[in-house]
C-alpha cells in the first residue's frame, strides 16, 4: 500500500511582502503620520537595548469558542481593545500582510508619540506586527491564540530590545510598566468580549543581557523626540495658517 507524504502547509500568502521604506495608505483625518511613511522596519538585531521576550496570555472560556474566532474579531476590531489615550489606526485594508498602521500613543510629559508598525503576517489563528524606525522598541510582536483544556488561550508575545539609549534609559523606569499596561489591559477587554474576565498573565525573560553598542546611532530617528518637536512647533504652524489665510 503506497502512503502519500503529508503535503506541507504553504504560508506564504501569510508573509507580507519585504520593502526597503513603509508606505502609509489613505488615514483618517486626525491620524499624525509621522515617523512612519519612508523608514524602515527594525527587528531585534537592528535594536540598541537588551533583548526581552515577554509574554501575556489570558483564558477564554466558552462554548464553541475557537481559535479562529478569537483571531477574526481580534482582527477586525483590534483597536477597540487597547487602553484609552492610545489611537490605533489600521491598515485601511485591514490587519493583513503588509498592511502599515499609524499608532498615536500618549507618552511621558503629555507627548503624543507618533509611530507605526507593518503587519508582516497574519492568518487564521494568529498576526505579527513589526516595527517602523524611530518607534521605542525595535522588534516583533505576535498575536495568537490556541485551545487547551476547553478553553482558548488568547496571547501577545512580544521579542523587542529598547530602539537607543534613550528608550533603554526609560524602559526600567516607565517602558516596561507601559508596555505591560497596554497588552494586559487589551487582552483584558478581549476577555470581556467573550464573557471571561480573568487576569492576564505575565512572564518577562531577558534573552540576552548584552546591549548592541553598533546601533547607538538609532537616537537620531528617535520617535519620542521627534513627536515633541513636532508638537512644540504647533503655534508657529498655527501662525503660518492664519497669515496664509489672510492672504
Amino acid at each position: 500500500m503506497n502512503i502519500e507524504p503529508a503535503k506541507a502547509h504553504d504560508d506564504a500568502a501569510s508573509w507580507a511582502t519585504p520593502t526597503v521604506a513603509l508606505s502609509v495608505g489613505e488615514m483618517p483625518a486626525g491620524a499624525v503620520n509621522r515617523n512612519v511613511a519612508g523608514r524602515r522596519l527594525v527587528g531585534p538585531v537592528q535594536g540598541f537595548g537588551q533583548l526581552w521576550q515577554k509574554t501575556y496570555r489570558i483564558r477564554l472560556e466558552r462554548d464553541a469558542l475557537t481559535p479562529a474566532d478569537v483571531i477574526r474579531e481580534w482582527k477586525a476590531n483590534y483597536a477597540s481593545y487597547w487602553p484609552k489615550g492610545n489611537r490605533f489606526y489600521a491598515p485601511p485594508s485591514g490587519i493583513q500582510p503588509g498592511g502599515v498602521a499609524l499608532i498615536n500613543a500618549a507618552s511621558l510629559g503629555g507627548v503624543q508619540l507618533s509611530t507605526g508598525i507593518e503587519v508582516i503576517y497574519a492568518d487564521d489563528e494568529s498576526f505579527a506586527f513589526m516595527n517602523a524606525e524611530g518607534h521605542p522598541a525595535a522588534g516583533m510582536v505576535t498575536f495568537s491564540a490556541a485551545s487547551e483544556a476547553a478553553a482558548v488561550i488568547a496571547q501577545v508575545q512580544v521579542l523587542i530590545r529598547a530602539n537607543d539609549p534613550l528608550y533603554d534609559l526609560m524602559l526600567p523606569l516607565y517602558g516596561h510598566r507601559a508596555e505591560d499596561k497596554i497588552w494586559t489591559r487589551t487582552l483584558g477587554a478581549l476577555g470581556a468580549h467573550f464573557g471571561s474576565f480573568g487576569e492576564p498573565t505575565v512572564e518577562r525573560l531577558c534573552v540576552d543581557r548584552r546591549r548592541n553598542w553598533s546601533q547607538a546611532k538609532n537616537i537620531w530617528q528617535n520617535a519620542a523626540m521627534r513627536s515633541s518637536i513636532y508638537m512644540a512647533g504647533a503655534p508657529i504652524r498655527w501662525v503660518r495658517r492664519r497669515i496664509r489665510s489672510a492672504r
